[in-house]
């Protein structure tokens, strides 16, 4: 049984991240764009972020943004403002050689942009409370723990995948697959931050 419910948190997980969203096209972009060592670091920090954030929607920290409307509106603008300049960046960039594009990024600007691209969207917290917190209802305490487990894992090898995959493929794109590739993860995280800024005007309007 306890095998089952892991297996039921590992599929949900992997159902959860595997859509095209900001974190799965800043992995993308990065993998194609930087060293592999830079590329493992952010798959590494963004598997940190996003089981961190299952584990607070598991628990119901979206609760807490439904309760004080002056974090969530922070938050909100924060995100909607940083999120809309990393989806800018991506989309004005102009691929040169990939020997070139290998910039080593301090860790701290990798943990940033990071994140950004995970905790900096309330919706997505609420919608995971939403999500995770009704399945945690269904399941008691014992059993719930596999469960989460399996989540976590799921998070932990789609990350890891999708970047090794994306960064020992790379080289088979020219510039300008590159540059598709590029206004295709921009406009998807730029539309992300569109949306949340969105949300920030509804509030007030």
């Amino acid at each position: 049984m306890k095998l089952t419910y892991f297996l039921q948190g590992f599929l949900f997980g992997i159902a959860y991240v595997a859509p095209i969203g900001m974190q799965n096209a800043y992995v993308i972009d990065t993998a194609i764009h930087k060293s592999r060592s830079i590329t493992l670091k952010t798959a590494l920090i963004t598997i940190f972020f996003d089981i961190t954030l299952a584990l607070a929607c598991f628990f119901g920290v979206g609760f807490f943004l439904e309760k004080s409307i002056l974090l969530k509106n922070i938050i909100l603008a924060l995100g909607s403002i940083s999120v809309i300049y990393i989806g800018i960046s991506l989309i004005k960039s102009v691929p040169d050689d990939l020997n070139e594009t290998q910039i080593n990024e301090s860790i701290s600007k990798i943990i940033i942009q990071c994140l950004i691209v995970t905790w900096f969207n309330p919706q997505a917290i609420i919608d995971g409370t939403l999500l995770l917190g009704g399945i945690r209802a269904t399941l008691v305490n014992n059993i719930s723990n596999f469960f989460i487990f399996g989540t976590a894992l799921a998070s932990t090898a789609w990350f890891l995948s999708l970047s090794t995959i994306v960064s020992f493929n790379k080289n088979r794109f020219n510039k300008k697959i590159l540059r598709i590739i590029n206004l295709i993860c921009g406009t998807i995280i730029l539309l992300y931050g569109v949306k949340l800024a969105y949300s920030l005007f509804k509030q007030f309007f």
